[in-house]
């Protein structure tokens, strides 16, 4: 697969790159994809809420008032449940969310993910986008230029670029990363993918070295 080199301007420089197939072109596999977002999202849960269960509550020590007499039902402890003040039933507790995955799995449903973006048309591979110091409008001009402005951008570089990610971090749904970075949720997530000329070979290079380290 081949996709054209655009410019920071938004032109067609001319320039072609050829992209993996066995990464930009296989058919999705939508199971292993729905997996490792699962995963992804469960991951990010803190597990941390937490309530007081019966034993946990304070008080209660002593009988609230007597067996008998009162017309009452016959309560042991102000802790009851059924009491303002009382335990939480069946309540949340601290827990651990994460969920794993093979890397297999993961590694076949990036490349799906990346696939179907690639056959959905929505990623661009671009020039080095140059920036000496930190400008948020440098940033929103080439988004501009490129006719995605207000979309979900993921713009992937080749290496830290602390400039760029300065400089796109205050625009809403723009977000900058690493090229060998992205999750699935990540690649899916965006409308469109702005791929520097430099990161597609990092991007191909962590996914390709990752299968030889395993066969």
């Amino acid at each position: 697969m081949k996709l054209p080199i655009f410019t920071t301007e938004g032109k067609d420089s001319g320039d072609q790159i050829e992209l993996i197939d066995s990464i930009f072109g296989i058919e999705p596999n939508e199971t292993a994809i729905y997996e490792d977002v699962r995963r992804y999202m469960a991951n990010q849960r803190q597990g941390t809420s937490n309530t007081k269960e019966r034993g946990q509550v304070r008080g209660g020590g002593r009988k609230a008032y007597r067996q008998k007499g009162t017309g009452q039902a016959r309560r042991g402890s102000i802790r009851s449940p059924l009491l303002k003040g009382g335990g939480t039933v069946f309540g949340p507790s601290p827990r651990d969310y994460s969920v794993n995955l093979p890397k297999k799995t993961k590694r076949l449903a990036r490349k799906s993910a990346w696939s179907a973006k690639a056959a959905d048309e929505a990623i661009k591979v671009i020039d080095e986008i140059s920036i000496d110091e930190p400008k948020t409008r440098k940033v929103a001009d080439v988004l501009k230029n490129l006719e995605v402005e207000g979309q979900k951008v993921l713009i992937l570089s080749a290496e830290t670029d602390k400039i760029l990610y300065k400089s796109a971090r205050n625009i809403p749904n723009v977000q900058v990363l690493e090229a060998n970075k992205p999750t699935t949720y990540q690649i899916l997530n965006a409308d469109v993918i702005l791929i520097q000329k430099d990161a597609v070979e990092v991007l191909q290079g962590s996914i390709e070295s990752a299968e030889e380290v395993e066969a």
